[in-house]
């Protein structure tokens, strides 16, 4: 297929004016024109895993997160993302990012499926018309009835993540519980309206996550990386069920962030 034809179908259902306005999703590099065959999927393009769609001889690069989010006025060899910039045009692999319109008509569903939210509601509202509404995050009611270091443990576990931060009182019980990947603390204020006594992001500085506690949220940091790369097995198995004929590759999940 040519890769104008296959991002038509990503916006059918992730369409790019449902994103904010601060973000540049959509296709950065490439030729809408080139025949795709092979796609490659990862959170981000950084120099392993463009190395690694180089390597995968894939034509379309698709991330989660924007390369290039802010006009460039040149691109050369001396900076990073000019290297990048230059080594997808040299492969000749075109490059398409979804973001803020994944995280807000896919993602945030996702991760409330991962942490078996019910009677889930959108956290913060981004577009409203008639009857259909759209936001970024959600919240509901967890499974179950928990400790603050029991649900700690259970987001580790649907996660599959090597660590998590936690902020609040172990022993606090949670039974409503927010969620929004990524960077979520420009969210707190909703969380608040919410009344959900645990909030699951990532990227909290200390002065958000203590002044979150002071108003009665436990928060649980589970990274930026470890909120967000579900998106690249989500987007595989979505690619492939409605475009069977293109093979999808993903970047290995590596957490970029150790504990030691």
């Amino acid at each position: 297929m040519k890769c104008k034809e296959i991002l038509k179908k990503i916006e059918e259902n992730y369409p790019l004016e449902r994103a904010e306005a601060w973000d540049n999703p959509g296709l950065l590099v490439g030729n809408q024109e080139q025949e795709v065959k092979k796609i490659f999927l990862a959170l981000d393009v950084t120099d392993e895993t463009l190395e690694a769609a180089v390597q995968t001889e894939a034509d379309l690069m698709i991330t989660h997160h924007p390369l290039i989010f802010s006009g460039m006025k040149k691109i050369t060899t001396e900076d990073f993302i000019g290297r990048r910039v230059i080594k997808l045009i040299e492969n000749q692999i075109s490059y398409y990012a979804m973001h803020t319109n994944f995280d807000i008509m896919g993602m945030a569903e996702l991760s409330a499926d991962y942490l078996q939210l019910s009677e889930r509601k959108i956290l913060e509202t981004t577009y409203e018309e008639g009857m259909e509404k759209e936001g970024l995050g959600r919240y509901g009611q967890l499974p179950e009835t928990m400790t603050l270091e029991e649900c700690a443990g259970f987001v580790k576990r649907q996660f599959q993540l090597p660590f998590v931060k936690v902020y609040g009182k172990p022993e606090t019980l949670v039974s409503r519980a927010a969620i929004c990947t990524g960077s979520g603390k420009s969210l707190i204020k909703a969380v608040l309206k919410s009344q959900a006594e645990v909030y699951i992001t990532g990227d909290v500085d200390y002065h958000s996550a203590i002044d979150a506690v002071a108003q009665g949220i436990c928060v649980i940091d589970a990274g930026h990386y470890g909120t967000e790369y579900i998106f690249m097995e989500y987007m595989k198995k979505e690619l492939q069920r409605r475009i069977p004929e293109a093979e999808v590759e993903t970047m290995p999940v590596v957490h970029p962030c150790k504990l030691v």
